[in-house]
């Protein structure tokens, strides 16, 4: 990538979070139940999730939600330069970077190996799957280490035609947006 792409991908995050400072964030609740529905996922499999911030598409009650269904939920947790991951039984704490993460037992970066669907935050995603997140790799590290579909959710103005990219980004299989729903990814 060079470094008028690195400048770009710079300046569209912070375009991103200023135009999220004021803006609703969706709770994506029933949008994260359909999209369980339509990846088959079953109840006793497993759900990687995140807590949303107050700046990020989802909420705690889309994250009750996949748990009410039946699902395992693990939620990650910030170890040094990794997601490990911890299941959801209800209890949060502040954890690094001020997230609400579980208080669980670890169970290893690994352990999202195992998810059915793993939800991923974004600022943005593009038609090809390239994901644009805070910076800091911690998703694009995680998502190597999965076999189930990665599908991120962002606002409908956050799904964008196209997007930098550099070769350690992984691209996600799906976007999920209030308005559109489910998009499985790339678009052709």
């Amino acid at each position: 990538m060079t470094s008028g792409e690195r400048d770009r991908k710079a300046t569209l995050r912070t375009r991103l979070r200023a135009a999220r400072r004021n803006a609703v964030m969706p709770p994506m609740t029933a949008e994260v139940l359909s999209a369980v529905g339509a990846f088959e996922v079953s109840a006793g499999e497993t759900v990687c999730a995140y807590v949303a911030s107050a700046v990020e598409p989802g909420s705690l009650t889309m994250v009750e939600a996949l748990a009410a269904r039946g699902l395992r939920v693990l939620l990650p947790v910030v170890v040094g330069e990794e997601l490990d991951w911890a299941p959801f039984d209800g209890r949060l704490r502040v954890g690094a970077f001020g997230l609400r993460e579980p208080v669980g037992p670890l169970l290893g970066a690994s352990a999202v190996g195992v998810a059915a669907l793993v939800l991923v935050p974004a600022l943005a995603v593009d038609h090809g799957g390239v994901r644009l997140g805070k910076g800091g790799g911690f998703y694009d590290r995680a998502l190597r280490l999965s076999a189930g579909p990665a599908v991120a959710l962002v606002r409908d103005e956050e799904f964008v035609p196209s997007l930098p990219a550099e070769p350690h980004d992984v691209r996600v299989d799906a976007v999920l947006t209030p308005g559109r729903g489910l998009v499985r990814l790339p678009l052709l």
